[in-house]
């Protein structure tokens, strides 16, 4: 079973290998425009719209991190960040991220554990809802929990993993933490495509 090494070393090469590489930058690209996103919307809206935003923005950038994992040789495609606007199911992934939302902060509510366990077990919603457009928003949630279930320790492990790495890049003036959100990404993509191959999807 991969490791959280393994997991870095196939998004480091699928990344271009360095951090300075074509690849790199551009999902960097990505992950800014939708943090930027997210932040800028949030007091504009009192969080209103960041919630609105947050399932279809997540599914561009889970969009263009699980392409490179599947055909590392097709170009990185900046527009593919609105993936989620364009693809004919705004509406359902709006729904999702703010279903994925309401119930971690319904868990939250019982402490803080609870509320960071059920994060990872709907970790997957996105890339399951690229994978399965039939399945409701609801659906995707479900099936991210089942398919989970035993994994969640490792994707935490695979997170934690990178701390190291967050702490290199904010001493660069908190600038380096950007390529590390990039790394962190695409690592998540190869955890989903390796978790596919373990758990048989849904009839």
């Amino acid at each position: 079973m991969p490791t959280a090494s393994d997991f870095r070393a196939r998004a480091r090469a699928q990344l271009g290998g360095n951090i300075f590489a074509n690849k790199w930058l551009l999902v960097l690209v990505v992950d800014l425009i939708v943090s930027a996103l997210l932040s800028f919307v949030s007091p504009i809206s009192f969080g209103i719209g960041t919630l609105i935003l947050m399932g279809p923005l997540s599914i561009g950038l889970s969009a263009v991190c699980l392409r490179q994992v599947r055909d590392n040789a097709h170009p990185v495609d900046i527009g593919e960040t609105f993936y989620g606007f364009t693809d004919g199911r705004a509406g359902n992934h709006i729904i999702l991220g703010l279903l994925s939302q309401i119930f971690i902060c319904l868990w939250s509510l019982l402490f803080v554990i609870p509320g960071i366990v059920k994060s990872y077990s709907y970790a997957m919603s996105y890339y399951i809802s690229l994978d399965r457009p039939d399945l409701s928003a609801n659906d995707c949630i479900t099936e991210s929990r089942r398919m989970m279930d035993g994994h969640k320790w490792r994707l935490f492990c695979l997170d934690i993993s990178f701390i190291g790495w967050y702490i290199v890049g904010s001493l660069c003036f908190g600038v380096g933490t950007l390529w590390v959100d990039a790394y962190r990404s695409m690592a998540r993509a190869n955890f989903y495509e390796d978790l596919c191959t373990r758990v048989s999807t849904v009839a």
